[in-house]
């Protein structure tokens, strides 16, 4: 039997031919928790206030209104596509926004993650959004893609339409990088996409194809007021950036990565450790009586150093041979991007120099969180 013909030069360069085009050979999504698999936080969020809320992991609400909502994960979205997960946003209060107002959802990348998409070459490639939404209110929405992090931020702005009530629609963007613009190879923000869902008119903007100078979210004056109602609802799901330019029938099938993946991928930026009752959390020494010491892991390197939460301090317990003492207090110290030093204190009872676990004294909610977000 003849062997097929390889295609060295593919090979050697991580390429995969499509058409026009091509796609990144064995890379990871640009975007990360795209199918809204993914929430550390929890699955239900109930902003009210001017501010940002972070919801599913890697996605963040933002509001320069009241944005009084609920955001939910829910096991909702299109058919024959294997995404099983969406993001629902409805409002709890109708609002008008006025001014530089403006209520969006938005999902930021690094800059060193960004640097195939050739911002600030003589010919950087095209680059292609995908999407799924669908909405109960039908209108005009806009979806802004931002640079981040340099001088003269530079957006594009389309506008999509949502024909159909309560139907799942898939929206496919693409365009040129900025030629005028090199995205910094850092690990801050160094770009974004932002789905515009109500604006103030001060931000009220012509669409363009054309990279425009500003550092403001920016929406048309055809973009619908989805806080006009609280019958209203938006679900998101199916995020995806290519290299690349596609359209629905040609772009390349979004990667489902496993469900290990995509956490591990998420724990660079927040990871939230929820107990199991009176199981290890740490492993330290006593230093003196009342006090012991233990280096705490975390799950994954984090994006910078993060900042630690937990739940109360009396959550914890440390216990020496057979003996498990209550906690009064729990403080971090010393945390870089793999681990923290966790200072725990008891009344009495320790013994200066003996090993020890850190317990959770077996109740409801206890944890130990770290955000490194953008």
């Amino acid at each position: 039997m003849a062997l097929s013909k390889i295609d060295v030069a593919n090979m050697v360069t991580g390429i995969v031919p499509n058409d026009n085009t091509i796609r990144r050979k064995n890379a990871k999504p640009l975007i990360i928790n795209g199918n809204m698999a993914v929430a550390q936080r929890g699955t239900s969020f109930s902003p009210s206030g001017a501010g940002t809320i972070l919801t599913t992991d890697r996605f963040a609400y933002i509001s320069g209104g009241t944005g009084d909502a609920t955001i939910t994960q829910e096991s909702d979205a299109p058919a024959s596509t294997n995404f099983r997960k969406s993001l629902k946003i409805s409002p709890d209060a109708t609002e008008t926004l006025s001014g530089g107002e403006n209520i969006v959802f938005d999902t930021r990348l690094e800059g060193q993650d960004v640097q195939v998409l050739g911002h600030g070459t003589s010919s950087p490639p095209k680059a292609t959004l995908s999407f799924w939404v669908k909405s109960s209110k039908t209108g005009t929405y806009c979806v802004q893609i931002k640079e981040e992090g340099v001088s003269n931020e530079s957006y594009l702005l389309y506008e999509y339409s949502i024909s159909s009530a309560n139907t799942w629609e898939q929206k496919v963007f693409s365009w040129t990088g900025n030629t005028a613009h090199t995205l910094n190879d850092d690990n801050v923000m160094g770009f974004r996409v932002v789905w515009h869902l109500a604006v103030g008119s001060d931000d009220h903007v012509s669409a363009t194809t054309t990279w425009t100078d500003s550092t403001a979210f920016k929406a048309t004056s055809n973009q619908v007021n989805f806080f006009d109602s609280t019958s209203n609802n938006w679900y998101l799901t199916g995020v995806q950036l290519e290299v690349g330019e596609y359209t629905s029938s040609t772009i390349p099938p979004f990667q489902h990565e496993s469900f290990d993946n995509n956490l591990e991928r998420c724990q660079r930026y927040f990871f939230k450790n929820n107990s199991v009752a009176n199981m290890p959390m740490a492993s330290g020494v006593c230093n003196g009586t009342t006090n012991a010491r233990a280096v705490y892991y975390f799950p994954k390197t984090m994006r910078a150093n993060p900042s630690l939460d937990k739940s109360s301090s009396t959550d914890f317990k440390v216990q020496i041979g057979g003996s498990v003492h209550d906690t009064t207090n729990v403080a971090f110290y010393y945390q870089n991007l793999n681990q923290a030093l966790l200072y725990v204190d008891v009344s009495s009872g320790l013994t200066d120099g003996k090993g020890c676990l850190i317990l959770d004294d077996g109740g409801s909610n206890i944890f130990i969180s770290g955000s490194a977000e953008l």
